[in-house]
């Protein structure tokens, strides 16, 4: 599991927690959020990419969470991917709050 430098190769997993604004369509998004994020796992460290919709309607909740099952040098080619910036681009403005979560 682990790489010729230290940590690399040791598995690690990302989290992205996110609420989005209430005028947008999150649910309509779905599926063009799950086909980009299925691109990362043509990423050297990426191995699994897990999307799950919240199934509370509560205000204070989050819609969506992401969790990619990856190296820590799989991050790294993630945050630098067209996918990362692409999410970012076309996402960022709908969402309302967000949260990164690493660990093992």
């Amino acid at each position: 599991m682990f790489g010729r430098n230290g940590n690399r190769g040791k598995r690690m997993k990302h989290y992205i927690i996110a609420k989005f604004k209430p005028e947008y369509d999150w649910k309509g998004a779905i599926g063009d959020i799950k086909a980009l994020f299925d691109k990362s796992l043509e990423l050297e460290g990426v191995s699994e990419v897990l999307i799950k919709e919240s199934n509370s309607d509560r205000s204070n909740r989050a819609h969506l969470m992401i969790e990619m099952h990856l190296t820590k040098e799989g991050l790294n080619n993630f945050d630098a991917s067209l996918v990362h910036s692409t999410w970012k681009q076309q996402y960022g403005e709908m969402i309302e709050a967000k949260t990164i979560f690493d660990c093992e």
